[in-house]
């Protein structure tokens, strides 16, 4: 029987999810880690508006997060704290959950916890930074990649790329979903949205998620139903809105974090559109394949090795604008039945679960990567 084990997971905003798919990651993962008999704590911000010890089992180690006050740099100081707060704690692992702010401090990386990274995406190719930061993240990269025992992609464009740039094993680990039991039309209606009338997308509002590509093209297709931008305020939404908010056709609404009020407003979309473009396994596109979304996504290999032959895709304005005017719900039966057994044997949770506590007890005891 093997024994339990002390993990942290840093490199998140933290547990509930209030932000995005690493905190949701660290969500599920740790939940499962807890119900297997491990001791998990995950650090979150202190600003968190869920201020108990304790969530679902696993221990919140709450940090300030700088960041409100001092823009980026404030997540390079957030990363330096709670890696600091590591080194007294003993883990026996830490999983770091990507790079771009947290590498840095491997110095701090203390021997008696042996330590993993989720390398994430490729977060140098990202056009909302500059040619400078692009070079520091490339060299952030590097760092990781020098100082983890083990690295982590969740997709195999990512695991490909990371091994033959640095010549180093990487395991793939994916992402995963939860199916949901039910929905109900009550949460689409709550948002002024008649289910199965309006076109969706759930992103951050950064340029590489092709927000305004699906803007242009719902536009030029001049199709009735309303494109709908779910999403957290930020500068890049806020001159969207200003261009493109007086149509009828599109819509802007705030992020929604409940999971079944969310799901919900997937599963009676028309169309999912995907349109991330850098990164690995988005958990959001595996979150819309479990609601049986008819999914159309931007044309990358990192879309392509989730979704294969069971989604639609566009690489520009024109292609989106295409199948808005062309394409109907039948067209998406047997992607979205496909896409729901591909989280059920190969996304789920559970499986996903499996996969990380069986790299970690080999992370802890063997000597080196194979």
């Amino acid at each position: 029987m093997n024994p339990r084990l002390s993990i942290g997971i840093l490199g998140s905003r933290g547990i509930p999810n209030n932000y995005g798919g690493y905190e949701q990651f660290a969500t599920e993962l740790g939940i499962r880690l807890v119900q297997k008999g491990h001791e998990v704590s995950v650090y979150t911000v202190r600003e968190h508006p869920v201020q108990d010890p304790f969530y679902k089992g696993i221990r919140r180690i709450l940090i300030k997060n700088p960041e409100t006050d001092l823009g980026t740099f404030g997540q390079f100081l957030y990363d330096l704290y709670c890696n600091r707060d590591s080194r007294k704690r003993g883990f026996d692992i830490i999983l770091h959950l990507g790079y771009t702010s947290d590498s840095v401090w491997y110095r701090l990386w203390t021997g008696k916890s042996t330590h993993l990274t989720n390398m994430d995406g490729l977060e140098w190719k990202r056009s909302k930074y500059n040619r400078y930061v692009r070079k520091f993240l490339l060299y952030a990269e590097k760092l990781a990649t020098l100082k983890s025992k083990f690295l982590i992609a969740d997709s195999f464009p990512i695991k490909d790329y990371l091994e033959k740039t640095y010549d180093k094993p990487v395991r793939y680990l994916s992402y995963g979903a939860v199916i949901p039991s039910s929905f109900k039309e009550d949460h689409p209606k709550a948002l002024h949205l008649v289910p199965g009338q309006y076109d969706l997308i759930i992103a951050r509002f950064v340029p590489e998620n092709s927000i305004e590509t699906a803007i242009q093209a719902k536009i030029s297709a001049d199709d009735k139903i309303p494109l709908v931008l779910l999403g957290s305020d930020n500068p890049y939404k806020q001159k969207l809105l200003k261009k493109y908010g007086t149509h009828n056709s599109v819509r802007f609404a705030e992020a929604v974090f409940e999971k079944e009020k969310i799901d919900s407003i997937r599963r009676y979309s028309r169309f999912y559109i995907h349109g991330h473009s850098v990164g690995g396994t988005n958990p959001s596109l595996l979150e819309a394949m479990a609601c049986r979304c008819n999914v159309i996504a931007h044309n990358n290999p990192f879309n392509r090795s989730v979704l294969g032959n069971n989604a639609f895709y566009f690489s520009n304005s024109k292609d989106l604008s295409v199948i808005f005017k062309n394409k109907k719900e039948d067209d998406f039966l047997t992607c979205r039945e496909t896409n729901l057994e591909k989280i059920k044997n190969h996304y789920h949770w559970d499986i996903v679960c499996d996969a990380y506590e069986k790299l970690f007890y080999e992370a802890l005891y063997s000597s080196a990567p194979d």
